[in-house]
């Protein structure tokens, strides 16, 4: 069974939909007693990051997070928001995040921004592969592969074997992590139709 965290932040109903569309046996729940029985863990979010650390603290869900993913190791997938709440904090807030990823989350600056680039990046966008992992198994021409954004912020990790992919948005930022059993993608891949679909299916077959 897969537990999608509902911390009342956008986009889990959706995550949960495509979940069900390829047959994988998933529920959403803020409940620490169902996160216990879970086999596996999406974290999903949209929006501030001090909400979402409020929440997670207000539901009662960091203890039994940190005992499920940092201890028994199950897998866990934090998405957009929900991975930059696996860093250390964010310059979009002051409240300390998980910690499971060396790094921090940081806003997109292009200095005087000579190509007028706009905040936040929305789109479709192409990544590129740092180092083959079974979250990007089997997606087909690398060519064609893209994927979709909605991000002010972006991830920065300390250590470089930590990065799964990178994108380029005015300069390369993180598309997507993993450590261990922890795997976060800044894009949607509930909104990433056959792509995001393949990245759901690797995660449920991890």
């Amino acid at each position: 069974m897969i537990v999608v965290i509902n911390l009342d932040l956008g986009n889990a109903g959706s995550i949960l939909n495509m979940l069900k569309k390829i047959g994988a046996e998933a529920g959403l729940s803020a409940r620490p007693e169902d996160i216990k029985q879970a086999d596996k863990i999406i974290l999903p979010g949209v929006g501030s990051f001090d909400y979402a650390v409020s929440n997670l603290e207000k539901l009662m869900l960091r203890d039994v997070l940190e005992e499920r993913v940092r201890k028994e190791e199950i897998p866990i997938l934090g998405i957009c928001l929900g991975a930059q709440l696996m860093t250390a904090g964010s310059q979009e807030g002051t409240l300390p995040g998980l910690g499971w990823i060396a790094g921090r989350t940081v806003r997109f600056d292009f200095g005087d921004n000579p190509h007028r680039l706009k905040i936040p990046h929305m789109g479709w966008n192409q990544i590129r592969l740092r180092k083959e992992n079974m979250l990007f198994h089997s997606l087909g021409d690398r060519e064609e592969t893209r994927f979709y954004f909605v991000h002010s912020y972006h991830i920065v990790c300390d250590n470089q074997e930590d990065i799964l992919a990178i994108s380029y948005y005015g300069h390369e930022f993180t598309a997507a992590f993993a450590r261990d059993n922890i795997y976060g993608v800044q894009f949607h891949p509930e909104k990433s139709h056959r792509f995001g679909m393949r990245i759901l299916e690797n995660f449920v077959g991890l």
